[in-house]
């Protein structure tokens, strides 16, 4: 026979919420390491992608010279013009220092065939305004001839195609490594929503075992047989209840604190921290809702509405809120809130929030004495009916019993609609 959580021993009770808060916890820590990780893989990306734009500059500037020199030369001696040779000096006084800057950012992190072609970089390039400086000599030696003999060979030709092989290739390998430092990023960036989903999905759960500690509680009030054993009863639940959402909200804390600390270290990476910060502020204050845990009396109902569905929205997971101005007193705001709740964890699970594209409508109005609130998903198709009534759909019947309404409950194919009817607070 089921016993009800609230019956079981004190110690198996704290068993139980322990190991939900440990999972909870434990997810929570994978969180913080994987958004850590993906803020290093950022760094390494943002350090990478400079180094590489730095060597592919200096390389570019080494074939540039080169090429510039060249043309140079064979200006000087087809015209004799020696206005021609100011790209020959102009590169010859820029190639060692090039040479010496790609030699400094390449060295401490290159691998054997880097630094094989960076010395074959360097021969090559003095080999090639070696080639050019004789040639140029000769012409102002008087031995126009013999300079177009030299320029005639296939050496300086051989030399300048070697040149660009080598720096073709090194730019490939620098590339290369760029493209598998975005990569890296890219697979640290897709481990962490998921992960952050199902951290969600445990909070979630935490939050559903604590509804499932009142229900089981008031149940067992309602069967006792003495006033004092229902006051013991109805205590051990508000503490246990209690307990579970100071332990949830301490969680939450801890969390925002490790994920600002985070951002000091990395102020580049203070975008992803704000914004998962600022879900993860959402997700409390939708807990606070849906526990009935306000600082006022009353509350409208779009604000109950909206805070409720500000942890899950985003650009790919939108919701329409329409109704006229309503204020819930504060004995509906706990019941009302955990069908708000119930409704928009079915739908990240499995309904119309359950995939990117999906939408949600809510929308409420009078009628006579009561408020109809309609919930519409669509965007997710539903491929068959539910086979059974589960507990969310328990705990929403229970509170809208308790709000002196009642629920119904369809499933075309385009997505669930669900219509709350309960009587109005005026």
């Amino acid at each position: 026979m089921r016993r009800s959580l609230v019956s079981l021993p004190g110690g198996s009770a704290r068993w139980i919420n322990a190991a939900l808060i440990a999972a909870t916890a434990a997810a929570m820590l994978l969180v913080i390491l994987l958004v850590i990780g993906t803020v290093e893989a950022e760094r390494g990306q943002r350090r990478q992608a400079q180094q590489t734009s730095a060597i592919l500059d200096e390389l570019r500037d080494i074939g540039r010279a080169a090429l510039n020199a060249e043309t140079g030369q064979r200006g000087y001696l087809l015209s004799l013009d020696r206005r021609y040779l100011g790209p020959f000096y102009n590169g010859r006084d820029r190639m060692e220092p090039s040479l010496r800057r790609l030699r400094a950012l390449l060295e401490p992190r290159a691998d054997a065939r880097q630094l094989a072609l960076l010395d074959e970089v360097e021969a090559l390039s003095r080999a090639k305004f070696r080639e050019l400086g004789r040639s140029i000599a000769l012409v102002e030696n008087g031995d126009l001839i013999e300079a177009r003999r030299l320029v005639l060979t296939d050496e300086g030709q051989e030399t300048m195609e070697r040149l660009r092989r080598a720096i073709g290739e090194l730019e490939r390998i620098e590339l290369a490594e760029l493209a598998e430092a975005v990569t890296k990023t890219e697979r640290a960036e897709r481990r962490v929503m998921p992960l952050l989903g199902g951290l969600l999905a445990l909070l979630a759960i935490s939050l559903v075992a604590a509804g499932r500690l009142i229900a089981r509680s008031a149940r067992a009030e309602a069967v006792a047989a003495q006033a004092e054993a229902l006051a013991a009863a109805r205590d051990r639940a508000d503490l246990l209840a209690r307990e579970l959402n100071h332990r949830v909200k301490n969680l939450f804390a801890v969390v925002l604190a490790i994920v600002r600390l985070s951002a000091r270290d990395a102020p580049e990476a203070r975008a992803v921290t704000d914004s998962i910060a600022q879900r993860v502020q959402a997700l409390l204050k939708a807990h606070d809702v849906s526990q009935g845990e306000l600082d006022r009396p009353e509350v409208s109902l779009v604000a109950l509405v909206e805070t409720t569905l500000a942890p899950y929205r985003s650009p790919t997971l939108t919701a329409s809120i329409s109704g006229p101005p309503i204020t819930l007193h504060a004995r509906s705001i706990t019941p009302v809130g955990l069908v708000l709740h119930e409704l928009t964890t079915n739908a990240v699970k499995y309904g119309g929030w359950s995939r990117p594209g999906g939408s949600i409508a809510i929308d409420w109005k009078r009628e006579g004495g009561e408020l109809v609130l309609n919930w519409r998903e669509s965007g997710v198709p539903i491929a068959e009916q539910p086979a059974r009534e589960g507990f969310g759909s328990m705990l929403m019947t229970s509170a809208a019993r308790q709000l002196g309404g009642g629920v119904e409950r369809h499933f075309p194919p385009e997505g669930a609609v669900i219509t709350i009817r309960f009587p109005a607070d005026g």
